[in-house]
């Protein structure tokens, strides 16, 4: 792994693992945060499109004539370094911004953008969740419902299109799997896609098991994104580098071999423990362990995920 790309990874990890750090947690704590050294870099993809990283979910931009629309948000302290990276790109207003699902790491910044009249859209479950307060039992960690100014004032329950800067931009809801609130997003001319938290490139996945995620949800969704690519496909996934048709091949299999094996041990009637001894992430550790969850803590997941006790 790139040295670079290892260091993003375990500061990711730290964000998601440490309760003050994790967008998961109160947003009052993230405020607290120093994002000062965060820089957000521009990942040209295809036809007006890019990849903005910095720390948190991976965005999406397209621009054009017809302005900005923007896949996810990251935190609200890092709003005007996004900004930022978007004037680069476009002088055109940010007229949407889309959560591919409701983790804070991705709609932290809905409540800055929201007030600055950005119309949010999202999945009917995502409003949902963040309009009350929730509970990830993975990272023991309470979220307070969010402010007005962040939640989306338009959700769908299956699709939506949007007509923007020469795009059809086609969103389309699956069945829980990292969340029970994930979309997808497909810029259809210029076949790219974006992801949401369903593919984490070169990572072991979190799954929010107390959203309603599941192992095999996870799956079911890279395999429907898997029907629609084709060899040319951008991905920009949740989390990750910009990837590849090929890259998700290799997550999905990951992932189904994985699980094939923990699913034995949970019918076998082992525990998590020795679920762990097994060690059925010991082939896939030093590709996809490095840096996100560590093989114990995304074994749990699976773990929990396929019933175990």
């Amino acid at each position: 792994m790139h040295l670079s790309h290892r260091v993003r990874c375990l500061t990711l990890a730290l964000t998601l693992l440490a309760p003050a750090l994790l967008g998961l947690a109160r947003p009052a704590l993230a405020q607290q945060q120093d994002f000062s050294g965060v820089e957000i870099k521009v990942v040209p993809v295809a036809g007006g499109i890019s990849m903005l990283e910095g720390q948190g979910g991976n965005l999406g931009v397209s621009v054009g004539e017809d302005g900005v629309f923007l896949i996810d948000d990251q935190y609200a302290p890092l709003t005007d370094k996004i900004l930022a990276a978007i004037k680069g790109l476009s002088d055109r207003p940010i007229r949407f911004v889309l959560n591919t699902h409701w983790h804070g790491d991705h709609t932290g910044g809905n409540e800055n953008l929201g007030k600055a009249g950005t119309l949010i859209v999202a999945h009917d479950n995502v409003r949902v969740r963040m309009s009350t307060e929730q509970f990830i039992k993975a990272f023991n960690s309470t979220v307070p419902k969010s402010p007005k100014d962040a939640l989306p004032v338009v959700t769908f329950n299956d699709t939506v299109t949007f007509h923007l800067n020469g795009e059809e931009i086609h969103a389309f809801h699956v069945p829980p799997a990292h969340t029970d609130g994930d979309s997808v997003v497909h810029f259809r001319n210029a076949d790219v896609v974006h992801t949401g938290d369903l593919f984490f490139n070169g990572l072991y996945p979190f799954i929010d098991v107390s959203s309603g995620g599941s192992v095999d949800g996870v799956i079911a969704a890279v395999e429907k994104i898997l029907a629609m690519t084709g060899e040319g496909t951008k991905l920009i996934p949740g989390h990750g580098p910009l990837g590849t048709r090929a890259d998700l091949i290799a997550y999905r299999d990951m992932l189904q071999s994985i699980r094939a094996s923990v699913a034995a041990l949970v019918a076998a009637g082992k525990n998590l423990e020795e679920v762990k001894a097994a060690g059925p992430t010991a082939a896939f550790d030093e590709k996809w362990g490095q840096g996100f969850l560590s093989p114990d803590n995304f074994l749990a997941i699976v773990y929990t995920s396929l019933g175990g006790k």
